[in-house]
């Protein structure tokens, strides 16, 4: 599918998007359908923003995503929902309870996988070790070496996850830590280069585990005007990636950026912002009889006053 074709069946924009019977409808006899629903940079945001005249007040809030995701998910059949990373630091819930309430409230929403952001490091290895227990959900994480680290074997680079035959290989990856985050903080961790090790997992998933869509969680960030590593680079030298869920520079995209690379393969990347504003959605069709996907859609969804059904 070329940009024009997506951005024509893409959903653009907050207004007027219907999380009712959103991709597909007619196909759904030929078709799978998946939906994955995603958030970046949740920064501790346990409320909405007060709504006292500011940009974006009374949007957001834990409680209200999870309406939405809810709902989502007793519309469509299949769900996914995954998180890019930055889930702490931001607000007092964080100072106070040092991530157990971020990972318990995900938790409680059925986050499927999430990967880890600087700011999890925050309170170091020893705090993120504390808080993994009440997270429910797995960390993918694939270039970072932990192995002489507390931390060791304690994430795994990927997850696959099967929906109705359709394999779905999640990977996970970092940005470098040094001079970004204390050193006492992620200790003995290893920084290795995403590029080699995208590569290197988008043949393990498409080769060895047989998946039919390869998701990359990436904290790298959206993009950089210096030669340092971000999504958009990522998906010009790594091709195989279906789909780069972006963190780390806050970018706000109403629709997914797509990238072609020059072997012809096109990966969409997508960041939804910061603080839970929003929630991301891509919904993809698969052919029954193929396994193959036929086509995508994409909405942009406020995160604001509950949703109701009739």
């Amino acid at each position: 599918m070329n940009r024009r074709d997506f951005l024509r069946h893409a959903a653009v924009g907050t207004a007027g998007v219907s999380l009712l019977g959103l991709p597909f409808a007619a196909e759904a006899a030929q078709n799978i359908h998946l939906t994955i629903l995603h958030t970046n940079d949740q920064h501790s945001r346990i409320d909405p923003f007060p709504d006292d005249g500011r940009k974006y007040g009374g949007m957001g809030g834990m409680a209200r995503r999870a309406t939405l995701v809810e709902q989502i998910r007793q519309q469509e059949p299949n769900v996914l929902l995954l998180d890019s990373g930055d889930i702490w630091q931001g607000t007092p819930y964080f100072n106070f309870f040092g991530g157990e309430l971020e990972y318990k409230l995900m938790s409680d929403m059925r986050y499927d996988a999430a990967t880890l952001g600087n700011h999890d490091f925050d309170n170091g290895l020893k705090g993120l070790e504390e808080q993994l227990p009440h997270a429910a959900f797995p960390f993918v994480s694939a270039n970072y070496d932990f192995s002489k680290t507390i931390l060791q074997n304690r994430f795994q680079p990927y997850r696959v996850f099967e929906k109705q035959g359709v394999r779905i290989g999640v990977f996970g990856l970092g940005i470098e830590l040094e001079g970004l985050v204390s050193k006492n903080n992620f200790g003995e961790t290893v920084y290795t280069d995403p590029v080699a090790v995208a590569r290197e997992m988008v043949q393990e998933l498409r080769q060895a585990q047989k998946c039919n869509l390869v998701i990359c969680l990436s904290h790298l960030g959206y993009s950089y005007k210096e030669e340092k590593i971000d999504d958009l680079k990522l998906a010009n030298r790594v091709a195989g990636i279906d789909l780069i869920l972006g963190g780390h520079t806050h970018t706000f995209l109403e629709t997914p950026e797509l990238v072609r690379h020059e072997s012809g393969h096109e990966t969409l990347v997508n960041q939804v912002g910061w603080s839970g504003l929003f929630l991301g959605r891509v919904d993809f069709a698969f052919s029954r009889r193929t396994k193959q996907r036929t086509d995508v859609r994409t909405a942009l969804v406020p995160v604001n006053t509950p949703v109701t059904t009739s």
